[in-house]
Order: C-alpha cells, then sequence, then structure tokens
C-alpha cells in the first residue's frame, strides 16, 4: 500500500522492496484507507517519460480503472481474469479498503468452503517408521505429508481448516500451531475413542460454510478440487467424492452366459472401476446426519445418502493420487515427488 500523498521515488522504493509476487505494484490510498487506484513500474515509466519529475505525487500517475473483487463473494471463478491478463487481483470491502491480495499466478482458486483433515490414524503397516511420528507428518521432500496437502488446499483458496487428530498428535499441533504461519486458521478436533472416517466432522460445533470438504492426511495428490466443487453445485448434490481409476487385468477368456449357455466371450478384458480416493465434499446439512461422538465411516454416509434415493457424484483425479498407507507405497512416494514440482 501507498499513500496518494507519496511521490514517484518512494513508490520505486516501496516496490523495490517487493518479494516473492508475480507483479510489482502497489495499491493507492486516500487519508481514508479507501484504496483509489494501482501503480505499477510500468504507470511509473510512462509518467518519468512524460513529465521528468520524480516528486510527482502518485495520485495523479496511478490507474484508477482498476480491476478488483469486493470482499464476501461465494465463488469466483479466477480464470475470467486470468484470461484478461491479470496477475494481481485484490480483494476489496465495501468501503474500497484493501482486505487481502490474490497472486493468480499462485492461487489456483478461491473456494468458499472449510476443511477438514483425518490425521488421527496409528498407521500400524508403516511401522516401525510411524512408532514416534504420526503417519501424516512422515517426510515427503522437503516437508510432511500432511503439509503437502494443507499447502495446496491453500492454494484454492481455503483459509479454515479442522485437523482431526489422536495418535501422536501433539506432534502435529506443535508443528502447524494455529496456522497463522500459513496465512490460514487451523483447528484441532481430538478423538479421545477412534471414530472412523466422518465421525470426527460431529465435534465440529458448527461449520461457517456451506459445504466441507473432507479428506485423509495421508494422501499425495494433485486433485482439482475446484473440479469436485463444481461436480457437486452443477449436480446438485449431497456430497461429492473424488475417484481414482482401478483397473483390473483378467488372464482368461471372460463368459457371457445365459444359465449354462455361453452367449459370448472376451478374451482377457480388462475392466476400470472408478474408486474412492478419500476426498469428499459434502453439504453442511448432510454432516447434522453423522451420529455426535460415535464411530461413523464415510462410506456410512454415502450409503444412507444412495439409501434415501439423494444425489451422490463422482469426479474423477485427471492428475496423481498416492495412498500412502503401507511402506512400498511410501518409498514410490519419495521417489515419484523427485519428479514433479508441487
Amino acid at each position: 500500500m501507498i499513500n496518494k500523498n507519496c511521490t514517484i521515488l518512494e513508490a520505486l522504493e516501496k516496490l523495490n522492496a517487493i518479494r516473492d509476487v508475480s507483479r510489482l505494484i502497489l495499491f493507492v490510498e486516500d487519508e481514508d484507507k479507501k484504496v483509489i487506484g494501482s501503480l505499477t513500474d510500468g504507470d511509473i515509466r510512462r509518467a518519468l517519460a512524460r513529465n521528468k519529475d520524480l516528486n510527482e505525487r502518485v495520485d495523479t500517475v496511478c490507474f484508477r480503472d482498476f480491476v478488483y473483487v469486493e470482499h464476501g463473494y461465494s465463488f469466483l471463478n479466477l480464470n475470467d481474469y486470468r484470461n484478461k491478463n491479470l496477475k494481481i487481483l485484490p480483494v476489496l470491502n465495501k468501503e474500497k479498503h484493501y482486505v487481502k491480495m490474490l497472486d493468480l499466478e499462485k492461487v489456483v482458486a478461491q473456494l468458499p468452503m472449510e476443511c477438514m483433515i483425518m490425521a488421527g490414524g496409528r498407521g500400524k503397516r508403516l511401522s516401525p517408521l510411524t512408532d514416534k511420528c504420526p503417519k501424516p507428518m512422515l517426510p515427503l521432500g522437503s516437508k510432511p505429508i500432511i503439509e503437502h496437502n494443507i499447502d495446496r488446499l491453500i492454494s484454492f483458496g481455503i483459509e479454515k481448516i479442522y485437523i482431526s487428530i489422536k495418535y501422536l498428535g501433539e506432534q502435529i499441533k506443535e508443528y502447524f500451531g494455529d496456522g497463522s504461519s500459513k496465512g490460514i486458521t487451523i483447528e484441532y478436533i481430538t478423538e479421545n475413542e477412534p471414530l472412523g472416517t466422518a465421525g470426527a466432522l460431529s465435534l465440529v460445533e458448527q461449520f461457517q460454510s456451506d459445504h466441507v470438504l473432507l479428506m485423509n492426511g495421508d494422501l499425495f495428490t494433485n486433485v482439482d478440487f475446484e473440479e469436485l466443487f463444481e461436480t457437486l453445485i452443477t449436480s446438485n448434490a449431497e456430497m461429492a467424492v473424488a475417484s481414482t481409476e482401478y483397473k483390473v487385468d483378467i488372464p482368461y477368456a471372460v463368459f457371457e452366459t445365459d444359465g449354462n449357455n455361453v452367449q459370448e466371450f472376451r478374451e482377457k478384458p480388462s475392466y476400470i472401476y472408478q474408486s474412492n480416493a478419500g476426498i469428499y465434499i459434502i453439504k453442511k446439512e448432510v454432516i447434522s446426519e453423522i451420529p455426535k461422538n460415535e464411530f461413523y465411516d464415510i462410506t456410512d454416509l454415502m450409503e444412507k445418502i444412495i439409501n434415501d434415493n439423494r444425489k451422490l457424484v463422482y469426479s474423477p483425479i485427471l492428475g496423481y493420487w498416492l495412498d500412502i498407507g503401507k511402506p512400498i507405497d511410501y518409498e514410490y512416494a519419495k521417489n515419484f515427488i523427485k519428479h514433479i514440482h508441487t
């Protein structure tokens, strides 16, 4: 931010100090903190070429017709702004006071959801690695498995995350704290007894978003959360589940029969099934159907939705998806991450 009475020279000093954003830009505000324009090095270059005055005030050279969004939006399609070749999108309140900035090269989407990450399991199959370390905290590349998930959630604009903990959960709390170091809010839900893959949702007093994302903490994936959300919304469904393809190869001919008559057969066929990938978006109202503080799996809720003739939809993960459950999975993930950019 820069006050409108500052000079071009002062603006250059501020621009020179900016780090870790995709475009050098300042937002010009008046005495009431109202944002009145944007200012880039290009605006300054044109002003200097015209007037050659480093002491000219920035409010005379800033761009007044800048693009912004008003705080309180429910859903933003950021591709609409990227198509206008925008890299920085400011968020202002109704009084045009600055709230935050969206770096469109770093933020994939802005999803109006809270999230719960399930991170309380023992991870026995990964013993002895998990004897003194909770499975979601096992290192994968330069950071723990769960941190990859949290950073991806942040890139999709999710700012409130609940983490369900039990086994060695204090290590997770100590590492992430309240989430402020990442610019988000993290709240911990402690399972005194195992509550299955969905029971911890019942321990949250009140979710603030209309939809809640639930995911396992031991996954490594580049799932498109926005695509999953859009599938839910456009289908007007109660729940959407991300899926991954599972291929079954039959090494023999398979008969199509009627009684003991063979109608036709397929030689060594392959079948592809959509399998549960452990990532869900659920309507807030549906969460109230989960029994309070009882063992309850997410598949119980899925079955209930289907049996009630309500809508459950899926969205395939088109990128990578790794479930780190066994030592061989963990070794594969450690090798896999060396060849991708995260």
